[in-house]
């Protein structure tokens, strides 16, 4: 009796042992000793974590014998078993299929410039008396000299604390479907340069998740990667690239891929900036790899804001306010002050936030500058006006003033991507999902004044599919930017916009004339639509293309014939091969059924074949995502 009782004592102190929670800090840095920004922090088969902040620093509770998982873009994860409470530092290797990244720290610099125009320079007790009154509940506090004041938004509490993906929202896609050409000869659809679609997933897949189908839009996965068309030459702001070979997964079809090249304008041409940051800081900001990544995402835009570019910024919790009236970007240590003393707390009224950013924009409108808002947030708005229908309806309204909206999204756990998305669509604007600092150097860095520099607007592309050449056609992604075809000619219908220098590439699947195949279902026969034009036999299809210029309300047109081609996969370019692969593994996180392999070893294949040069490590990322992929 005695053994037994000293088994089972033994054996609860071993499960109290166990089950004991602890916290663990610590740095993670490369293997040179350089602190890692944004590096995932996950407990092992959990969706519990956290990220390191800007100095490789974390900080996060679990329990004795479970394992900590480290994982960053561009190197080895690595496990750690937590046997004690205290600090675990972590050094991580780079990984061998992604040896082009490089990760680059940076700092915050005073800069001191003469300016071509006057700046107001406000002190502690001015900003105190322009902030209040300029939203209720909204507390300055000053901090020491030199410092911006701290900011409190008053509002409810926030009950959330660690990530849980099962409360996160995505639009439905129902994917698109084979579609006959005696019956719908016609395709038209907006031009998408969202890139959220790529970052969101690939955040999902480092941190063990499972993906859900609907977070899964393809043209987005597709257009995150630059491809190499050729530049403009004409009068008209973009390139135009068409060919087709033989599908890498349907041996009884075809792929057709379209891209388009913006004009890339010198930043020396790019007019003058008028910015207004919209930042959410309510509670459910809180998380490390929320409000803090956000804060040191925007020192990133700040590095490369000119002085001839102005910047506000306005928050929102329980309320709305402005804490940084117009501000020359060459007093870029008091731009990064005020964001520095952002907490997080509250509630999230983004309706009145959106109101009041639209009427900071319009009070310092620049004609002939860029207008634009940047709303960095989770998109999980629950005061005001909230549904996707009022905000798309409050959106639509405010776009008319001109002034563009670029949406920032951040965070897991409670990710509103279907706001995010109707938001920027809605607001002539785009969407990316930040996931690490390397991601926010991407898109505020490299490519953020590309994105500021609107060189087309309203773009729409309808494609006519030549019946004696193609029996059926299927366009992959772009589900929720399709358009009736009678809006296509129609100047009052929103469509995508294009940035200077970006790329968008749309991918058709055809099945030719002659082919039987099991994606197609019998119709009958049409008793008074002729079926062929025996005028135009070596065509496949007509490109249409309607766009505006920023600042116009007609259109214009360019038409674009492609003929019919037999050519292999095996001989296409790289950067043909590379958008098939991406398209391939999109469909297989789908369980499209428009496949027919679910092997990763096929999307590896055709991506190694069209990696190319890779300068910037991209396209070896999505290899190494692929492969690491359950």
């Amino acid at each position: 009796m005695k053994t037994l009782f000293t088994l089972l004592a033994v054996a609860l102190l071993s499960f109290q042992l166990h089950a004991q929670t602890v916290t663990i800090t610590g740095i993670v840095s490369d293997d040179t000793g350089l602190p890692l920004p944004g590096v995932n922090v996950i407990i092992k088969k959990t969706s519990k974590g956290t990220q390191t902040d800007f100095d490789g620093k974390y900080s996060i509770e679990t329990q004795i014998g479970q394992k900590l998982v480290f994982s960053y873009v561009g190197f080895d994860t690595k496990e750690v078993k937590v046997r004690k409470s205290g600090e675990i530092n972590i050094s991580l290797n780079p990984g061998s299929a992604l040896d082009e990244v490089v990760v680059t720290g940076y700092g915050a610099t005073r800069e001191k410039k003469s300016m071509s125009y006057s700046v107001t320079t406000i002190n502690s007790e001015s900003f105190d008396r322009k902030l209040q009154g300029k939203a209720a509940g909204v507390q300055v506090t000053n901090g020491n000299v030199g410092a911006a004041p701290s900011v409190v938004m008053r509002g409810t509490a926030s009950n959330f604390s660690n990530p849980v993906s099962d409360n996160e929202s995505y639009g439905r896609i129902e994917e698109n479907i084979f579609k006959s050409v005696s019956t719908a000869p016609l395709s038209t659809f907006s031009i998408d340069v969202d890139k959220a679609g790529y970052s969101n997933i690939r955040r999902m897949l480092n941190n063990g998740q499972e993906v859900p189908q609907d977070a899964v839009k393809i043209e987005e996965m597709v257009n995150y990667f630059a491809y190499n068309y050729l530049e403009p030459t004409g009068k008209d702001p973009f390139s135009i690239t068409a060919d087709v070979v033989n599908s890498p997964w349907n041996q009884d079809a075809k792929l057709v891929r379209i891209g388009l090249k913006g004009k890339d304008i010198s930043m020396d041409n790019v007019p003058p900036s008028n910015l207004v940051f919209l930042l959410d800081v309510s509670g459910s900001m809180e998380s490390p790899n929320k409000l803090h990544l956000l804060k040191a995402a925007l020192n990133v835009l700040v590095d490369k804001l000119r002085e001839k570019d102005k910047v506000s910024i306005v928050v929102y919790a329980g309320a709305a306010g402005l804490v940084l009236p117009p501000t020359s970007g060459a007093e870029k240590q008091l731009i990064r002050n005020a964001i520095e003393n952002l907490s997080a707390g509250g509630s999230t009224a983004g309706g009145a936030g959106i109101q009041l950013a639209y009427k900071v924009a319009e009070e310092n409108f620049n004609k002939g500058g860029n207008n634009r808002i940047i709303l960095a947030t989770d998109g999980d708005f629950n005061v005001g006006a909230s549904s996707d229908r009022s905000m798309e309806d409050l959106i639509e309204e405010k776009r008319k003033s001109g002034v563009f909206l670029t949406c920032l999204g951040f965070g897991m756990g409670n990710y509103k991507d279907s706001k995010m998305e109707t938001l920027a669509d809605k607001g002539n604007g785009n969407h990316s999902y930040i996931d690490t600092m390397q991601e926010a150097q991407k898109v505020l860095g490299t490519e953020f004044f590309g994105t500021l520099y609107t060189i087309a607007k309203d773009v729409k592309i309808q494609v006519e599919f030549n019946p004696a050449k193609v029996q059926a056609y299927r366009l992959i992604g772009y589900e929720n930017r399709l358009l009736n075809d009678e809006d296509f000619k129609d100047d009052t219908k929103d469509a995508g916009e294009l940035g200077s220098g970006h790329t968008v590439t749309a991918l058709y699947e055809i099945i030719p004339v002659g082919i039987k195949s099991k994606y197609l279902k019998d119709i009958d026969n049409l008793k008074y639509t002729k079926q062929t034009n025996q005028n135009y036999t070596d065509e496949m299809l007509t490109v249409k293309f309607r766009y505006k210029e920023p600042d116009g309300d007609v259109s214009k047109l360019i038409v674009k014939t492609v003929k019919d081609d037999n050519s292999s996969m095996e001989s296409a370019s790289e950067d043909l091969k590379f958008s098939a692969a991406v398209a391939l593994f999109g469909m297989q996180l789908r369980n499209s059924e428009f496949i027919n392999t679910k092997k990763k070893e096929d999307v590896i294949a055709l991506a190694e074949a069209g990696k190319g040069k890779d300068k910037d490590g991209y396209r070896a990322e999505f290899i190494r995502l692929v492969k690491s992929s359950k």
